[in-house]
């Protein structure tokens, strides 16, 4: 996954929620400032980016469709912190 699709699913899961990125962040990679960094460019490590994306996968609303063309992460378990 690049951290473009974890943008988009960031963005996507914001639109949902009501929440904004830095709460999400703080969920998600325990940074609050984490989309922000990604939104000016720099990069994150593969094992935050796998992270994250797992996150998404186990906390993705199931009202919301995920995104046809991000391939989805198998859900593990259940995280604390979804909305």
């Amino acid at each position: 996954m690049t951290d473009e699709q974890i943008m988009t699913l960031a963005k996507s899961y914001a639109a949902h929620t009501g929440l904004k990125l830095s709460t999400i962040g703080a969920y998600s990679a325990r940074d609050g400032r984490f989309f922000l960094t990604l939104s000016e460019g720099r990069e994150c490590r593969r094992r935050t980016r796998n992270k994250v994306a797992g996150w998404f996968s186990e906390n993705w609303p199931s009202d919301l469709e995920w995104p046809e063309d991000i391939e989805r992460p198998a859900a593990k378990t259940v995280s604390k912190g979804a909305a």
